[in-house]
């Protein structure tokens, strides 16, 4: 993934090379990985999740997936690691985007049921079962008065709730007693993960 690549008529093929060179069984261990910083490379993903290599979007899903397999984040920064490489990219908001929600409730009754599972598809067609190890995050949403749905992926790796989904949650939600404060929020495996106060739902569904 050396930087000279980007300029070569294969240099996402090159990339793509040295990505599957590292492929095993599972995904790969970047969390294990702490190679050589080699500088930047002209990747980009952007506020809506779409990868760009030199300015161009990156059309095939595949590689997509695989380049998403090796991304590490490190403090602020984003990284694609191989045991020998650690190139920079740029991320514009979160590395991923929650695309599709499914629901897996107890039939119980929403106000109290902890049995409900909330699964997320990330638009690299990973699941993440929200719960203790996959936490959901609302962020407020400069200039709108709403809020930014996140949910955690891996390793510090989150996903962009996108605003059908998060209507999704909003349709699931309920308010519960917080600490003294009636908060409106969404329950999965047993975790409630609060909004905002249950008399802001008006601003936050906009």
């Amino acid at each position: 993934m050396a930087k000279e690549r980007q300029g070569s008529k294969n240099g996402l093929e090159a990339l793509a090379g040295a990505v599957k060179t590292t492929s095993g069984k599972g995904p790969p261990p970047v969390h294990l990985w702490d190679p050589t910083y080699c500088g930047e490379i002209d990747m980009r993903i952007a506020a809506d999740g779409t990868w760009f290599y030199q300015g161009t979007p990156i059309g095939r899903p595949a590689l997509v997936k695989l380049f998403a397999s090796i991304l590490k984040r490190e403090g602020e920064r984003y990284f694609l690691v191989t045991p020998v490489e650690k190139c920079g990219i740029v991320v514009e908001d979160a590395p991923f985007t929650a695309v599709e929600l499914q629901v897996d409730d107890c039939g119980a009754g929403r106000q109290l049921c902890f049995r409900t599972n909330l699964c997320f598809r990330t638009n690299v067609d990973d699941w993440v079962a929200c719960g203790a190890g996959h936490a959901l995050r609302f962020e407020p949403e400069t200039g709108t008065g709403g809020l930014k749905p996140y949910i955690h992926v891996r390793r510090d790796l989150w996903a962009k709730v996108t605003r059908a989904v998060f209507y999704d949650l909003v349709d699931l939600g309920e308010a519960r007693e917080i600490a003294g404060t009636r908060m409106f929020g969404v329950a999965s495996a047993g975790q409630f993960y609060a909004m905002a106060s249950a008399n802001s739902l008006e601003d936050i569904t906009r």
